[in-house]
């Protein structure tokens, strides 16, 4: 046995004769780490041997005597095992320690914390009593929130705050406003931001301006009164040999009992000046015979809410950390842990609240990142074997024939569009549901690939249906697809096969398309969430196409999907995704990427123009007017509501049709519209009875216009790049010069200098990745959020640690398709509780 583990052994061993009263060590045996850690790593001990024992010997001294002998006996097992597993040591003898007390062996293990404010370090008896494990509820006994990781452990994790000393009611009361009831809440509640006052400096060599930690001792203190003894001020002076400090509090007279003349004292604060001398006002301070939670550290910053300060969640959160972490059972399997780099879960929530180091600290949040982002990656990766290993109808589809509806088009196709043409042909005859992503910019030819997939469905007899997210895209679809499906020689349907469901159809032309679905004459259908209604059934409905798919939510899509017996599903979107995203949120679904555009199309010229240049606009909306093109002007809000000058498209429609374009027609477009008032002004926009269209972002979805040439953003500043791209693809689709202007609200450089990207590339990827990095992956994500939301530590933007968790992920399926291992037990049960709000389908 290793020196550094035989000193353990007898160290234990001390303890036990000694009734596990922390004193077999001078001053406590957490005191034996820095040595000890050093000559573990001369001895040569693996490292995860040696983040077993620190964590849970500096939790020592928060233990009461039972809960420490508990502590010794599992962290000598725990070291039994991973020795045996390492063929360069020697095995470890067991360790005979005392028996514990008949109510420690009951399982009456107290959750003893350090005092508040210095006294008696145990609380009252009836709190002690309450605090009992014995008493703390089941965790089964409280639904766990949607997100959570915390592994199952101890079950006291699931226990009410009011178990913490110093914690009652009220304080539980305030607390819940930021979320927090268990203490398991607690341990995930991490800091905002830090503060490192780690780096001492003596008085003598103090600077203004700086954030610094000072240890002294105080000289003199007193109070004065101010403004005729409204205010009370304290002053104190700070030696440390070098030189004296000044220092101030307000309104805190009681500080001069706490800190007498001679009393040791570390400071942390803002060093100012006053009168020439330096001087640091209201400062954090603590007696050096505390532990320094407040000062000479990193210090975590947590969010606050009325009634509490930092003091306090600090010392709660130390309680809880050095209490509880330790007893947390890593759901990670030792497997991932090394192969990640990773270090072990109890250490991470130690060192992601108070960190050593910063070293420390980044190996906590990258551990605790991996995390969310492992549990995102199991998630969609399991749905999608889920949808992989279910059995859907075989279409095979000649290449003679596809070739000649290919030919039947008007137009050749892209090679992306062949791309993706090729690997909807293999889905559909794969024998398992296609589940694919079809991503591409306005215009670059997705709804072609979705009709001929339906040919290729329709060659076979059976049934297929597209979703729309409004009436007005949904009748544009149904007359494309019916220009390609159904007319010419060689058509794969014939006109009464393809039908158009929305929500204004006639009652009477609703229960025809009904009834023709239910008996099988009518081979497609094109409608909105009209197809959703129960009265819809269809007799073999084989295809799903979506378009716009965050638009629609899961429960949606998932109801479409019902109506059939394993269809395939296609899902198209005109948004950019980012490859972070399409790994994690898309990660379930087989992406094909369209990044070609048919050729002829010119490039639509983007402008970024400062508030005064709005001029230069009208006079080029005019010149475009005057030439028979129309104009699309988008505004961020629909109203005004604050009164500060902001444009918003109720007040600008009547002053652009009353003062700037009375000569033309003007519309509004919003959304507090009703849905046909909606689809009544797009169509009448679509046919040339409007010139101009005033709008609001509900125009991002919109009608194909191809006699649009004018896109003019106002306040573009507050919509996104990928937003901004949307808009900009709705003009550009015919054969004249289009333009695209962007006026933001301020002359901001910051603001003009992000949108002058738009000027400079149409490439949608470009642009969304930029977004990624500005405005998060919020704007993205639409009502795909399950899972999503509750990422606290996780980056969607760190390509880097999603391939990672993503390869961990896909390997641990590869080993343990059904998490049935037992060692992947543990994982399997996080994995559930932190898609508890998912559906099944995120598709």
């Amino acid at each position: 046995m290793q020196l550094s583990l035989e000193k353990l052994n007898k160290f234990f061993k001390l303890e036990s004769e000694r009734g596990f009263d922390n004193r077999a060590v001078v001053g406590g045996l957490d005191k034996i780490l820095p040595a000890w850690e050093a000559e573990a790593r001369a001895d040569g001990l693996p490292e995860e041997i040696i983040q077993t024992v620190l964590p849970c010997l500096r939790s020592y001294p928060e233990l009461d005597p039972p809960a420490r002998a508990a502590s010794l006996r599992e962290l000598w097992r725990s070291l039994q095992a991973k020795s045996a597993a390492q063929s360069n040591l020697n095995s470890l003898p067991d360790l005979n320690l005392a028996e514990l007390p008949p109510s420690a062996a009951r399982g009456e293990i107290e959750p003893s914390f350090p005092p508040r404010n210095g006294g008696d370090s145990h609380p009252p008896r009836a709190e002690r009593s309450q605090a009992l494990v014995n008493d703390i509820p089941h965790p089964r006994h409280r639904p766990q929130p949607h997100g959570r990781i915390l592994p199952d452990g101890p079950v006291g994790l699931n226990a009410p705050l009011t178990v913490l000393s110093g914690i009652g009611p009220r304080h539980a009361q305030t607390l819940s406003q930021l979320g927090l009831h268990t203490l398991g809440d607690l341990l995930y509640f991490f800091p905002r931001r830090y503060d490192d006052f780690s780096q001492l400096k003596t008085i003598s060599r103090l600077q203004y301006g700086e954030e610094v930690t000072v240890i002294g001792s105080v000289q003199s203190i007193v109070n004065r009164p101010l403004r005729g003894g409204q205010l009370q001020v304290t002053e104190a002076i700070i030696t440390d040999g070098s030189g004296s400090l000044r220092v101030t509090w307000f309104n805190q007279p009681w500080l001069v009992n706490r800190l007498r003349p001679n009393t040791p004292v570390s400071l942390s604060g803002k060093i100012e000046q006053y009168l020439g001398r330096l001087v640091m006002n209201h400062p954090d301070w603590e007696q050096l015979d505390q532990e320094l939670l407040h000062t000479n550290r990193i210090v975590p910053v947590y969010p606050l809410t009325a009634n509490l300060n930092q003091r306090l969640v600090r010392r709660i959160l130390h309680d809880t950390v050095s209490f509880w972490a330790p007893r947390i059972a890593d759901f990670l399997p030792e497997t991932i842990r090394r192969e990640a780099g990773l270090i072990d879960l109890p250490n991470a929530l130690r060192q992601i609240h108070f960190p050593d180091s910063v070293g420390q600290l980044e190996a906590a949040r990258h551990r605790l990142a991996f995390d969310e982002i492992f549990l995102l990656q199991l998630g969609v990766l399991r749905q999608k074997l889920a949808w992989q290993s279910a059995a859907a109808q075989t279409f095979e589809t000649p290449q003679e024939w596809l070739d000649a509806q290919i030919n039947r088009l008007p137009f050749p196709l892209t090679e992306a569009q062949r791309r993706a043409l090729a690997a909807v042909r293999q889905d559909l005859a794969s024998g398992s549901p296609m589940n694919r992503l079809l991503q591409g910019d306005v215009g670059s030819g997705k709804t072609v690939i979705a009709a001929l997939a339906i040919a290729m469905v329709a060659r076979h007899g059976v049934q297929s249906a597209l979703m729309a997210p409004t009436g007005i895209l949904a009748e544009q679809h149904y007359r494309n697809l019916l220009t390609i499906l159904a007319q010419g020689e060689g058509a794969p349907l014939q006109p009464a096969e393809i039908r158009l469901l929305v929500g204004d159809t006639p009652e009477a032309e609703k229960e025809d398309i009904r009834q023709g679905l239910a008996h099988g004459s009518i081979k497609l259908v094109v409608g909105t969430h009209a197809l959703l209604e129960d009265p819809v059934t269809f007799q073999r409905l084989q295809l799903v196409v979506v378009d716009e798919q965050h638009r629609f939510g899961v429960s949606q899509r998932a109801r479409l999907r019902s109506k059939g017996d394993n269809p395939h599903l296609l899902v198209m979107t005109a948004t950019p995704i980012p490859r972070s995203l399409a790994l994690t949120v898309y990660g379930d679904l087989d992406l094909t990427v369209m990044d070609e555009m048919p050729p002829g199309r010119q490039m639509v010229k983007t402008y970024v123009l400062s508030p005064r240049e709005r001029e230069r606009a009208y006079r080029l909306i005019n010149a475009q007017i005057s030439e028979g093109h129309q104009v699309f002007i988008i505004y961020p809000l629909v109203e005004q509501s604050t009164g500060d000058g902001e444009l918003a498209a109720v007040e600008e429609y009547q002053r652009l049709q009353r003062e700037v374009f009375p000569g033309y027609r003007v519309g509004l477009l919003h959304g507090r519209l009703k849905p046909e008032e909606k689809d009544e002004v797009m169509a009448r926009f679509r046919d040339g009875h409007y010139h101009l269209l005033v709008s609001t972002s509900v125009v991002e979805v919109g009608v194909d216009v191809p006699n649009a040439t004018v896109m003019l953003v106002e306040g573009a500043n507050r919509f996104g790049l990928a937003q901004l791209h949307q808009f900009r693809g709705r003009v550009g689709r015919g054969n004249a010069q289009s333009f695209c202007l962007l006026i933001p609200d301020t002359e901001d450089a910051v603001e003009n200098e992000r949108l002058m990207v738009m000027a400079e590339t149409n490439d949608g990827f470009v642009l969304a990745e930029r977004d990624m990095q500005q405005r998060g992956p919020g704007e993205f994500l639409g009502t795909r959020q399950s899972g999503f939301s509750e990422l606290r530590l996780a980056n969607l933007t760190d390509v880097r640690l999603i391939e990672k968790a993503r390869e961990q992920a896909q390997a641990l399926f590869a080993r343990d398709p059904g998490l049935q291992d037992p060692e992947n037990q543990n994982l399997l049960s996080t994995l559930e509780r932190f898609w508890s709000d998912g559906k099944g389908d995120i598709s």
